[in-house]
């Protein structure tokens, strides 16, 4: 069974930081590339970011460009989210999603398993 385990949710300030964490189980990892969406109230789930496979090539939304980072860690079955210079409107759950197409693809239907979600709040 295909696990995704969200964690380092929580509230910030904002200009702060979070650093957000996926543990993936029931899989092999290293052989799936994995994004970062998030969903703030009354909104649609939106692409944040995609790393392939080897961590080798990443994207990221307008957005979120120059402000995160998203990594892997094959070894650990974890990818991370590194989110700098937080603002308002950062405010959503985010989750974690794998899916076994290489490449870059931010569409949610791409994406087959998905985490729970963790909420990230930057207030102001």
């Amino acid at each position: 069974q295909v696990q995704l385990v969200e964690s380092g949710g929580g509230l910030v300030q904002a200009g702060g930081s979070l650093r957000l964490s996926c543990a993936a189980s029931g899989l092999t990892f290293s052989i799936y590339s994995m994004g970062w969406f998030r969903q703030a109230p009354v909104k649609g789930r939106e692409f944040v970011a995609t790393i392939t496979r080897g961590g080798d090539n990443t994207y990221y939304a307008d957005s979120v460009k120059g402000r995160f980072t998203i990594s892997r860690d094959n070894a650990k079955n974890t990818v991370y989210l590194q989110m700098n210079s937080l603002k308002p409107e950062d405010t959503a759950v985010y989750y974690c999603a794998a899916r076994l197409t290489s490449g870059i693809l931010t569409g949610v239907n791409n994406y087959n398993y998905w985490g729970q979600g963790a909420q990230v709040t930057v207030s102001s």
